[in-house]
């Protein structure tokens, strides 16, 4: 047998343990908001331990979760060093949204049917907790002579924007990786994502008695001028095409709108919060500068309408880097060889914390366990669910990789 038919046997034998682990992961909601996810990362250590993993815990500061929007992060790192060479890291996020209505099976059951284990989080991406643990469990088992080390890191933010799960491990040393594998699908690896700027906007008018209307300002009309103005740009936009393969066009979704008091009262101020996915092509400064100039417009347009505009996020996307090169062609050759057809190379129209790594110069793909599109895995959605087989496979891939990497 050669190493490669080792690992896939060790992951075989081994993956009814690699499910009952990731049900035990997918049982500890991580909603986020609210975003009270320390109890996850204990639990996750608490498994590690088992498998004679010792997680490091690198708890956030209260303050600066607080002032984050969320209540609790505990990061996690668990480092394997086996001798010099490099350093390959392994990330995957357990925060996520809250699972909404609809669901046919309960969100935090981990049920299995028909091969495919359902609960929020199950796809996106505590499926990579397990295919990442469970990956290094293998490499291990071959008692190999091995250079470099491995480092898992497990954090705890992705939904807010990262800044306080890998942003915090890469601002304050805590790690420094040669090469990044982050959460993904089995499908493809992705060597490119798009950016993302959030803002909020508040739209000031004066309220007033819905009987004299003419005595207020009405905050909606301006709003919805505003909004015209935005959908007038998602048009535009679809001139502006991406050169990477998955990506297409610039767009903006504005995702939530509040305001008014009562429906006898003209409104005096409505809220917007809009999201703009940037190509990598874009600029961010410039894509900020000329969203704001669009929305003060259209503002404008309404006589006695004021605005207030708050960046909430900005992300840059993620740019294609010839330095990852050994790492995507190990996985693309194993995905090949362990799915029976070519695993190509694309970008997503997501935004993900690989960015931060890549901005510290960590060569990353986008590689794990999961369907062919995030539709299909219903990520985000009532009854996300991950096919059972595209785990075990995912993690044997990652295994074979990381023995051409190491060994």
């Amino acid at each position: 047998m050669t190493a490669y038919d080792k690992l896939d046997a060790w992951i075989d034998a081994h993956f009814d343990d690699e499910v009952r682990f990731l049900q035990e992961l997918v049982r500890v909601p991580t909603d986020t908001p609210p975003g009270n996810n320390a109890p996850h990362a204990l639990r996750t250590a608490e498994l590690l331990h088992d498998f004679g993993f010792e997680a490091e815990q690198h708890p956030v500061p209260q303050a600066e979760v607080h002032d984050y929007g969320m209540e609790s992060i505990i990061n996690l790192i668990v480092r394997r060093h086996y001798g010099e060479g490099k350093t390959i890291a392994l990330n995957a996020h357990g925060d996520v949204v809250p699972p909404g209505e609809g669901w046919t099976h309960p969100p935090y059951s981990a049920e299995i049917v028909d091969g495919k284990l359902y609960g929020r989080a199950s796809a996106v991406s505590k499926s990579d907790f397990a295919s990442f643990t469970f990956a290094v469990r293998a490499l291990e088992s071959l008692g190999l002579h091995l250079k470099g080390g491995v480092e898992l890191h497990f954090t705890y933010d992705e939904e807010f924007g990262g800044e306080l799960g890998p942003g915090f491990l890469l601002r304050n040393k805590l790690t420094k990786p040669d090469f990044l594998i982050a959460a993904g699908f089995s499908y493809q690896v992705v060597t490119a994502h798009n950016g993302c700027l959030q803002m909020e906007v508040t739209v000031h008018g004066k309220m007033a008695h819905a009987a004299i209307p003419d005595s207020g300002i009405d905050a909606l009309q301006g709003a919805t001028a505003i909004l015209n103005a935005l959908y007038e740009q998602n048009r535009q936009y679809k001139n502006v095409t991406s050169a990477v393969e998955g990506i297409t066009h610039p767009y903006i979704n504005v995702g939530r709108i509040e305001g008014g008091t009562n429906t006898n009262v003209v409104p005096g101020k409505v809220v917007l919060k809009l999201d703009r996915r940037m190509i990598p092509e874009e600029n961010p400064v410039d894509v900020e500068a000329d969203v704001r100039r669009v929305i003060a417009e259209a503002a404008a347009s309404v006589p006695g309408i004021t605005i207030d505009i708050k960046r909430l996020l900005l992300a840059n996307s993620l740019q294609q880097n010839p330095a990852n090169a050994p790492l995507v062609q190990a996985l693309q050759k194993h995905g090949e060889i362990v799915f029976g057809e070519a695993i190509p190379t694309s970008g997503t129209p997501l935004y993900t914390d690989v960015r931060l790594y890549g901005a510290y110069g960590v060569p990353a793909a986008i590689y794990g366990a999961g369907p062919r599109t995030v539709l299909e895995s219903n990520a985000k959605r009532a009854d996300e669910h991950l096919v059972l087989e595209d785990l075990r496979r995912a993690t044997k891939v990652v295994a074979r990789t990381l023995v051409d990497l190491l060994g």
